[in-house]
């Protein structure tokens, strides 16, 4: 018997001295185990006197029971243990504020087609949308540019599936397309109130067309100053009596209030497109500042075609106008003193989160 109290005070022993789960499985094994002490104590009953086994039984019994009654209290100690560093490596420390989510922010060109929006709009102009999956009449044809020109060309222009050899699709160049769409409903309306049974062009009394039509485009083009996807905002003033200097005293006023100063001149250089003539190109230059002096490149603009009036259903004999086209994306590295546009695609927030 006491060979047995002292098996089970060894055991005891091993037990408390073990520091992981593996190191209290292997001392199991040592006692418990196939080949452990207590189990040789068992197989050894059968060597003994039938008077004998009885007894012995018992006690290698009550041993086996305060072993294993050992082995589980340290098993539920080491487990306390674990639990209670990882507790204390998980801490929560509720004096810490909370953790919030980073504020977001307009995307810089976004923050300037509202502004490009808000000042035009307060001039009474109105904001067309239209699709950028183009046909090839409104983005070419009703805007008088040839079949040669260089903008048909698969070099030029991305062509998509889905149109036919006399109307193929492609992603628009510009967004002068939206102001033939708008144009077009907007006689169609005129017409209506007229009582106009829609033959031939019309000449009669209707509310002027005032529209500009911001958006993305696509042309074949990369580099630090181009983008194969860009954004447009195209102008269109179509009335009885719409001159060339409306177009100055319109643009003149917009730089002025979206660059914020009065101290900037404008230029208009004597240009070509297909779709205005006479045309311009629009310079602007600013009095001070880091490009202080220097001629600006800004627009594109002119009197509206009479062929494009046409397009339009409208006379030219009785209707005139005129067109610009600016570009949000350099308005924005102008305002901003960006000197790479790609820097506006590439998504990096570093740089973004600079105009939140």
């Amino acid at each position: 018997m006491n060979d047995l109290d002292s098996l089970v005070q060894a055991a005891r022993a091993q037990f408390a001295q073990a520091a992981t789960p593996q190191e209290l499985d292997n001392a199991k094994a040592r006692f418990l185990g196939k080949q452990g002490l207590l189990t040789e104590r068992m197989k050894a009953l059968a060597q003994l006197a039938p008077e004998m086994r009885r007894a012995a039984g018992t006690a290698i019994n009550e041993a086996k029971q305060a072993i294993e009654a050992a082995l589980q209290a340290r098993r539920a100690e080491l487990a306390e243990a674990e639990l209670q560093r990882q507790l204390a490596a998980e801490a929560l420390d509720v004096t810490l504020p909370g953790r919030q989510r980073g504020q977001g922010g307009l995307h810089p060109v976004s923050l300037t087609l509202e502004r490009i929006e808000a000042i035009f709009g307060s001039m009474g102009f109105e904001v067309a949308d239209g699709p950028e999956i183009e046909t090839d009449w409104f983005n070419f044809t009703a805007l008088n540019t040839p079949a040669d020109h260089p903008a048909r060309s698969m070099h030029d222009t991305f062509y998509v599936e889905g149109g036919t050899p006399e109307a193929p699709l492609l992603l628009r160049t510009h967004t002068s397309p939206m102001q033939i769409r708008h144009a077009v409903q907007h006689v169609k309306r005129a017409r209506a109130a007229a009582g106009d049974d829609g033959a031939g062009l019309f000449a009669g009394e209707m509310p002027e067309i005032r529209v500009i039509a911001p958006g993305r485009t696509y042309r074949v083009d990369s580099d630090a100053t181009h983008s194969p996807m860009f954004h447009q905002c195209e102008g269109l003033w179509i009335g009885r009596d719409v001159s060339f200097k409306d177009l100055k005293v319109v643009f003149t006023a917009f730089c002025r209030a979206f660059f914020e100063t009065d101290d900037l001149k404008l230029r208009f250089r004597p240009s070509f497109f297909p779709f205005t003539e006479p045309s311009a190109e629009i310079d602007i230059q600013f009095a001070g500042g880091p490009l202080a002096g220097r001629w600006l490149e800004v627009a594109g603009s002119g009197q509206v075609h009479p062929n494009v009036v046409r397009n339009m259903g409208l006379d030219p004999e009785h209707y005139i106008g005129f067109a610009f086209g600016i570009g949000p994306d350099r308005l924005t590295m102008l305002r901003y003193g960006v000197s790479d546009l790609r820097q506006f695609f590439e998504g990096d927030l570093r740089f973004l989160a600079q105009f939140r």
